[in-house]
């Protein structure tokens, strides 16, 4: 049976948004795993998704403080599905991110991350998928904010979606 997931991150909460976005908050309610890259800034956000996520893999970032960094690991890794996945909020400049995750995540199928607001979808030569999902909140330089929607089913990553976040005007923020 496919695990339904949920990707985000760096969702400065609340300094970039008061809350989630609630096309956000359906997809963590109908996901069996949510997966958070990291930069949550408020730990009230972890204690939230904790209480509505079946199930919650997360990371600190570098915008989060101790209370965060006290709960959560820098790295995190998990089975999901059959597929080998790790979590982190940074991997560092663009410019060869393939090849220095390869080295560094050698065991790993899919590995996540965030820090950069900036949707992310390759393949490294050693055949591991990396993903950064943007930002929920943040768009900074793209076009609109974004999530990742996907499948993990019988060691196969599917279905992987980006998806764009409606534009609110200022009082909705």
């Amino acid at each position: 049976m496919a695990t339904r997931l949920l990707i985000i991150a760096d969702t400065h909460v609340p300094k970039r948004a008061r809350r989630l976005p609630p096309e956000v908050w359906e997809e963590a309610e109908a996901a069996d795993v949510v997966v958070h890259a990291g930069d949550w800034v408020n730990v009230e956000l972890l204690d939230e998704l904790q209480h509505r996520a079946r199930r919650l893999i997360g990371v600190y970032g570098n915008n989060d403080g101790a209370d965060l960094r006290g709960r959560l690991p820098e790295i995190a890794r998990t089975d999901i599905g059959g597929i080998r996945f790790a979590v982190i909020h940074e991997t560092g400049a663009a410019t060869g991110r393939e090849k220095r995750m390869d080295a560094v995540f050698s065991d790993v199928d899919v590995l996540v991350f965030g820090h950069s607001h900036i949707p992310w979808d390759t393949t490294t030569p050693n055949g591991m998928r990396l993903l950064n999902p943007g930002s929920p909140t943040d768009r900074r330089r793209q076009p609109s904010c974004t999530f990742l929607t996907a499948q993990a089913d019988d060691g196969a990553l599917t279905d992987v979606c980006l998806r764009s976040v409606p534009a609110r005007s200022p009082g909705q923020r």
